[in-house]
């Protein structure tokens, strides 16, 4: 992908905004002409897009690339732009992620976001990033859908994940979120590379209270981790420190309900969400 050096000193998202415009007024087409010849993408839509108001889907970008026959470089754009949604703290285990041959999460409030809905996802990211609009949320679920193809690869990673049962108690999008949320995750467990267990209440503590954990185990066996709160975070490479890490997962595990026992209880919340949705 070759850049001028204009371009070079701004942000991915508005290098490709630019970069669109100027392969649409080489072509000499207008908003609404370019519109029309890509299949009804609304030329507002188009418009915030190069005004880098607005990151565009995979599918326009797919679409722009193969019309403007730009060997991919709006492709690539895109991906520098969905960097810049990752915290610093989590890039290193995010890069690693597609690589994972085992992906391990505990997460003490939320649904861990590789098993989210669209909707719950937006829910959760209105209610923790204050100030974003509508768009920068909408490039943020875009992003997190992006990633969950992981577990829809023809030979998917070994995804086991614990959470805290204040996950499923916390109303996230109101209960009908919840209840199409836990009919997800009900669906993705019956994948036999997928694992889910409940940590419930009656357990007391545990040792990961308030954060949560992810653990990508690499094709040569070795392991990155990162530990998140709600506004931090670090990544661990250690040897060391991530023995401690998996330690802690680990008893967190011996806490939890078993495979069954969780299916169960994520069961139970199931019909309580759709009691409340339909009173």
């Amino acid at each position: 992908m070759e850049l001028n050096s204009e371009d070079a000193k701004l942000t991915p998202r508005v290098r490709l905004g630019r970069r669109l415009r100027r392969l649409r007024e080489r072509r000499g087409l207008s908003l609404r002409q370019l519109s029309e010849l890509v299949g009804g993408y609304s030329h507002s839509y188009l418009g915030r897009v190069e005004l880098g108001e607005q990151l565009p889907s995979e599918a326009l970008v797919k679409t722009l690339d193969e019309f403007f026959d730009t060997d991919g470089v709006l492709a690539e754009l895109l991906e520098l732009a969905h960097d810049t949604l990752i915290p610093d703290y989590s890039r290193k285990a995010i890069d690693k992620e597609p690589e994972a041959e085992r992906i391990q999460v505990f997460n003490s409030s939320l649904i861990p976001g590789l098993l989210q809905t669209p909707e719950y996802a937006r829910a959760a990211f209105r209610r923790s990033l204050l100030g974003e609009s509508e768009d920068q949320i909408s490039e943020r679920v875009a992003f997190r859908v992006k990633r969950q193809r992981i577990l829809e690869r023809k030979e998917p990673p070994y995804y086991w994940g614990i959470m805290d049962e204040a996950a499923l108690r916390r109303p996230i999008g109101g209960a009908s979120c919840m209840y199409a949320q836990i009919e997800h995750l009900l669906q993705l467990t019956s994948h036999p590379h997928v694992t889910v267990q409940v940590l419930p209440f009656d357990r007391g503590g545990h040792p990961m209270l308030g954060g949560s954990l992810t653990l990508h185990t690499l094709p040569d066996g070795a392991t990155i981790a990162a530990v998140e709160s709600f506004d931090s975070g670090e990544p661990v490479e250690s040897p060391r420190r991530v023995l401690e890490l998996t330690q802690r997962f680990d008893m967190a595990r011996s806490l939890a309900l078993t495979d069954d026992e969780s299916l169960d209880l994520i069961r139970e919340y199931l019909k309580e969400y759709e009691v409340e949705d339909n009173p």
